[in-house]
């Protein structure tokens, strides 16, 4: 199978060529990568610069609703929320998506229809990735065909932390293909790969396979997105944009709940990757909860008063 960055493709010509590849990158200074995340964990921002913080973090969010007790009622209420997070607030802007399971994805996307929120549907046997890969590529198919503008896949962990990386990487090409038009973001489980080093190589599969995103985890288990794995994820795009030309977007999900905590993951984005991923078609939130204290936040810096608990809706 052909990989969409030329430039490696001798790379990935077999397991062996692959395995040398992600064996050579550079090795990962966990305590410099840490000390550097908390170190811009530090940053400020005040009155203008975080009013537009907030906003932008606002545009970023994937408004997550990943429940076995989801209903089509939930979905059509996220939706609305997303078009409009502040009925009182018309300015406010909307969110990037909504990410919903494949069974919801036609509801999502009648619900938006014409508003310009992308439906994001998971899909390859989400949230473990423990099935077959003819049944992963119906999932997929059938998310496309519901309506789905993103695919959200998890990679197989099992095959990646038994040393199979050839078969990682041709599942997100087998992934890939059937998104047609549909963007791809691939979920490495950031918390189950134990390993700086893990994460770069996974980071590097997921971007040699044509990933439109690299994704931190599922939100489903116990360690998700961070300030060091995203910082470490970021460093990677921004290395592969200088060698290929292509630029691949971040997405960091689950735990990242606070105005604070979003504003910090940008200051990431700005002092790592650059201005050019200050945008939500490069950078996502994924989020259930923390739209809810960014518009919080926001009406604070607008009114100087913080809203009282019935402003917004509980998801």
């Amino acid at each position: 199978m052909p990989t969409t960055a030329p430039a490696f493709s001798d790379a990935t010509a077999s397991d062996s060529a692959l395995r040398r590849f992600l064996f050579g990158l550079p090795g990962v200074d966990a305590v410099g990568l840490e000390a550097r995340a908390a170190s811009l964990g530090t940053r400020s921002i005040k009155t203008t610069a975080k009013a537009y913080a907030i906003d932008l973090a606002i545009s970023m969010i994937d408004l997550t609703t990943l429940e076995g007790a989801d209903t089509p009622g939930k979905v059509r209420a996220l939706a609305a929320k997303a078009v409009n997070p502040d009925p009182i607030d018309r300015t406010t802007p909307r969110t990037a998506a909504v990410c919903v399971y494949p069974d919801m994805a036609a509801t999502a996307a009648a619900a938006l229809a014409g508003s310009g929120v992308k439906v994001a549907s998971v899909a390859t046997a989400f949230p473990a990735g423990r099935a077959a890969l003819d049944v992963k590529l119906a999932d997929v198919r059938d998310a496309v065909a519901a309506g789905a503008d993103e695919i959200d896949m998890v990679i197989d962990r099992g095959a990646f932390l038994s040393g199979r990386f050839l078969k990682v990487y041709e599942e997100i090409l087998a992934v890939k293909a059937e998104c047609g038009a549909a963007r791809l973001k691939v979920i490495f489980e950031t918390g189950e790969l134990s390993t700086y080093d893990n994460i770069r190589r996974a980071s590097w599969i997921g971007m040699l396979a044509g990933a439109d995103f690299i994704k931190t985890s599922t939100g489903k288990v116990a360690t998700n997105a961070t300030p060091a794995n995203t910082l470490l994820m970021l460093e990677a795009v921004r290395d592969f944009r200088a060698q290929t030309g292509v630029q691949i977007g971040v997405k960091p999900a689950g735990g990242i709940r606070t105005t604070k905590d979003a504003v910090k993951f940008l200051v990431l984005v700005n002092e790592t990757a650059g201005e050019d991923w200050l945008d939500p078609h490069w950078f996502r939130f994924g989020a259930s909860s923390l739209l809810n204290d960014l518009l919080m936040q926001r009406q604070k810096l607008s009114t100087g008063r913080y809203s009282g608990p019935d402003y917004v809706t509980v998801d």
